[in-house]
């Protein structure tokens, strides 16, 4: 293109100590394009876009807005400037209302007062640009809206500010299928409108399916730069060093599956009904559906955090009752949060103390400690070891690990229980590539030992590609029952009740 990039980046090195973020990195985004930025963690994306929005200032290079020449000295001036940036980490405050949130800072004001009905009326306006109008309302507060919808709300909050540049952190990490795409058709006005967009995601089908340019980073230096949108798997190649030939494991054989560990029959809460399932050894499940459908109410009710109160329950064949998350642990049922950071970590602890949370909490205080004990300091370092936990040592802080490694430290808490069913929420939920991969190998490796996995996610691809038997939800109840050799359409007609397969 022949115009002035709105932003261009050159050169742009940084340093902490210790680590050099950035080398000579250089990036443009032209008006109406989007621009993907892709990288594993740690690449060095973040490190460009808070350089870009304000946060850090570059030990060299120009960050240029428009052509003129800018330095920034707080993400204010940076928003002042046009940038507006959505983290990956939600900036909302969960006690205010939707329309406080989108206007905090900058409420509009009559004769000196907020004006509220000016403020709930532009939030509405914004909302219904992206189909949520009836979904969300402005005076509803944070708090009580679910993670897909918050994630709405800070793309509303972007959008409200009328950026030149709107920089998108992994949008989609929260959003279901229709979700994305609704978000998809935004970007597509936003992009007709002349914003320029830069775009943060793992997700190669989102890359091929909004991108106009394509820039890879990785260990602090641009590796690639396509000024079209080339076959995801040579992006992958540019983000990893290397080609991922197996992307997922192989699926378990008919001898690897073994006897029923977990079974339900006419299960049933104020969020589920009818509820018949069985979960095996060796065997990966996978639960499919939209945003309510209930595949997180199930997994909270076997898990004992939200009881079933009609139906029975049996494990390895006995009856059992779960009314607390307590009883489920105590009888080999385990589960990581989709929220890894706000419900399973305690970021400021370390990553051993963090790995061993659970276990310490059924310790007896009074009892000897032995080298069998999963109280164990050495054990303890053996299965995060075996996890291939990287952190420089297990005595540094949770806060400090990628999101990968966050996981099989959670993982490794769970091996310490030796579980009987394992239950993952979104398991690859804003983490890498590279990452994802060792998760899909990891939880085939778990169900090769004996463990029955139970896996939801919102990611249908992953869903076929590392599930052994799928069951699709909807309105409580599981509708459908398929292979991995379905496809996304299947398990989406299922979903949406176009069509329905009996389990």
């Amino acid at each position: 293109m022949s115009e002035v990039p709105v932003i261009e980046m050159r050169g742009i090195s940084k340093s902490f100590p210790g680590v050099k973020a950035l080398r000579d990195v250089s990036f443009t985004c032209n008006r109406g394009e989007v621009h993907a930025l892709c990288g594993e963690n740690g690449a060095g994306k973040s490190t460009l876009i808070k350089i870009l929005s304000g946060v850090y200032r570059p030990d060299s290079g120009q960050v240029l807005i428009d052509g003129a020449e800018q330095h920034f000295g707080h993400p204010q001036e940076a928003l002042l400037a046009g940038i507006s940036v959505i983290y990956q980490e939600f900036s909302l405050l969960p006690e205010r209302t939707v329309a406080q949130n989108l206007f905090l800072g900058r409420e509009p004001r009559r004769n000196g007062l907020i004006d509220n009905r000016a403020m709930v009326a532009e939030t509405r306006r914004v909302l219904g640009l992206f189909g949520v109008r009836h979904r969300i309302e402005p005076e509803t507060l944070v708090a009580d809206l679910d993670v897909a919808s918050q994630q709405m709300v800070e793309i509303a909050k972007a959008i409200s500010l009328n950026a030149k540049v709107i920089v998108m952190d992994e949008p989609t990490a929260a959003l279901n299928e229709a979700e994305c795409e609704v978000l998809f058709a935004l970007v597509d006005r936003l992009r007709a409108s002349g914003t320029a967009i830069i775009y943060i995601t793992h997700r190669m089908r989102e890359v091929t399916r909004i991108a106009n340019r394509v820039t890879v980073i990785k260990d602090g230096e641009v590796t690639a730069s396509f000024d079209h949108v080339p076959a995801p798997e040579t992006i992958v190649r540019a983000m990893v060093g290397r080609d991922i030939s197996d992307y997922y494991p192989e699926p378990a054989s008919p001898a690897e599956i073994g006897k029923t560990v977990l079974a339900v029959s006419g299960g049933g809460n104020h969020a589920l009904r009818g509820i018949t399932l069985e979960l095996r050894a060796g065997e990966i499940v996978g639960f499919a559906g939209l945003q309510g459908a209930g595949r997180t109410a199930l997994a909270m009710a076997l898990f004992g955090a939200k009881p079933f109160t009609s139906g029975t329950m049996t494990l390895d064949g006995k009856p059992v009752t779960l009314n607390t998350p307590r009883d489920a642990i105590r009888a080999g049922i385990g589960m990581l949060p989709g929220d890894r950071k706000a419900s399973a970590l305690v970021l400021m602890q370390s990553v051993r103390d963090n790995g061993m949370l659970t276990a310490r909490s059924f310790a007896n205080p009074f009892g000897s400690r032995n080298a069998n004990s999963f109280t164990d300091l050495a054990g303890m370092n053996a299965l995060l070891d075996q996890m291939k936990v990287r952190a420089p040592s297990y005595e540094q802080e949770m806060r400090f690990l990628s999101g990968g490694n966050q996981q099989k430290a959670i993982v490794a808490r769970w091996l310490a229980l030796k579980p009987k069913v394992l239950i993952f929420i979104e398991p690859t939920r804003g983490i890498d590539v590279d990452a994802k991969v060792s998760i899909y190998h990891l939880m085939r490796d778990l169900a090769r030992a004996g463990t029955a996995v139970m896996m939801v996610s919102s990611d249908l691809p992953e869903i076929l590609g590392a599930s052994d038997r799928i069951l699709v939800m909807r309105e409580g109840r599981i509708v459908g029952e398929f292979t991995r050799a379905a496809s996304e359409a299947e398990l989406m007609l299922a979903a949406t009740g176009e069509t329905e397969v009996a389990a």
